[in-house]
């Protein structure tokens, strides 16, 4: 099948919000323009309800859950079945854990009948270090859904390796789903947004954007405030379960008057062209993005030495910092690095934008169609 071939395409990832218009109206974009029938299958996770997804001809709210040992599991399941009964994909682009497992389940009679099924892992919860647990539950589905599979494309060079040693189908690397490097690139502070943000003109601005969960880890950026100089404010990017607990940290710590919420933003390149540094202490990762944005801007990056920014995305010293450890001790160090040293965060910052050009959408959506080109593999189904 060539994707010159006008048809449909289905993009299928557990919510809505909180990953296809983060990560997929590029490729929508893109198909639409290319005279396909867009659809999308996810859970509506806006708060409002409201769901407009551009470019999407076709919504189907799906109720999944991100725990596969939810009840709903069983009902996304029913949903997706359904869905695929009724209408015929030529490209179904499954992404996320569950919803890639249940989306790849109920397309499998679909994928006899020559619908090509492509599946984004965005980082297996099975990598070097992970809990046992993590391995035991996920590490033989992966395995086994690649069978129902005919390309599996990672995102960072362990899952890439590790994968083409126990899949059943054919492998891709494809670094990420792709940054705006046109929207990422200025570096112009503007007094109106940092007064806007509560920022005043000598703060040393933390940045930190992610969703609010344990693994992301936003607390050790708050327990090491208090180790820095009191000119040093962090801005909060992001909403999630943990958002009152990491505030009731602020106050223990004595540092609430330093930490602002700023909950979902839609203006993420502005609020980095007024920080200074992003700090980025997550446990694990894929490819995160926010880190790839923030060198795209030229922001300086302190991050963890985990799977998917080392060695993908930072090489310490030379475009970044890494820390030695996810101790507020070592975020409250690189920090002080970055301050005593202008001109060492200026130049891993200009480093940091010329390494991230590889990371533009332009070059990542070229990537993936030539994988939507490939069509279906011989052996992808044993």
């Amino acid at each position: 099948m060539s994707i010159s071939h006008k048809g449909s395409v289905l993009f299928a990832a557990t919510l809505v919000r909180g990953h296809i218009a983060k990560f997929h109206i590029p490729y929508l974009q893109w198909f639409k323009e290319q005279g396909w029938e867009t659809w999308v299958a996810a859970k509506n996770d806006y708060p409002d309800g409201v769901c407009n997804i551009p470019y999407c001809d076709h919504f189907v709210n799906i109720d999944f859950d991100r725990s596969p040992f939810s009840r709903q599991t069983l009902v996304a399941y029913a949903q997706l079945r359904k869905l695929f009964a009724s209408q015929h994909f030529d490209i179904v682009h499954v992404h996320t854990p569950v919803g890639g497992v249940l989306a790849r389940l109920a397309a499998r009679n679909r994928r006899a009948q020559g619908t090509q099924v492509v599946y984004t892992a965005h980082g297996f919860h099975f990598y070097r270090g992970a809990p046992l647990k993590n391995w035991v539950l996920w590490y033989p589905v992966e395995r086994l859904m690649t069978r129902y599979t005919d390309v599996l494309i990672t995102i960072n060079h362990e899952d890439y390796v590790r994968a083409q040693k126990f899949a059943h189908c054919h492998v891709e690397y494809v670094p990420g789903v792709g940054i705006d490097l046109r929207k990422f690139g200025s570096r112009e502070k503007s007094p109106d947004v940092r007064s806007t943000l509560g920022v005043g003109k000598r703060d040393y601005v933390l940045l930190s954007v992610g969703d609010l969960i344990p693994r992301k880890n936003q607390a050790a950026i708050i327990r090491s405030l208090s180790l820095l100089p009191e000119h040093c404010r962090l801005l909060i990017c992001g909403v999630g379960p943990e958002r009152e607990n990491l505030a009731q940290l602020a106050e223990e710590m004595g540092v609430s008057d330093r930490v602002t919420f700023l909950g979902f933003r839609n203006d993420i390149a502005e609020i980095m062209s007024v920080s200074d540094c992003l700090v980025f202490p997550s446990i694990h990762e894929g490819l995160p993005v926010s880190v790839m944005e923030a060198m795209a801007s030229g922001l300086p990056v302190i991050a963890s030495a985990i799977r998917g920014i080392s060695p993908d995305l930072i090489e310490n010293g030379k475009n970044g910092l890494l820390l030695r450890d996810d101790s507020p001790d070592a975020i409250a160090e690189c920090v002080v690095k970055l301050m005593e040293s202008k001109s060492m965060a200026s130049e891993m910052a200009t480093r940091a934008a010329s390494d991230a050009q590889e990371f533009g959408i332009d070059r990542i959506l070229g990537r993936e169609t030539r994988v939507y080109n490939m069509g279906r593999f011989d052996g992808s189904a044993d």
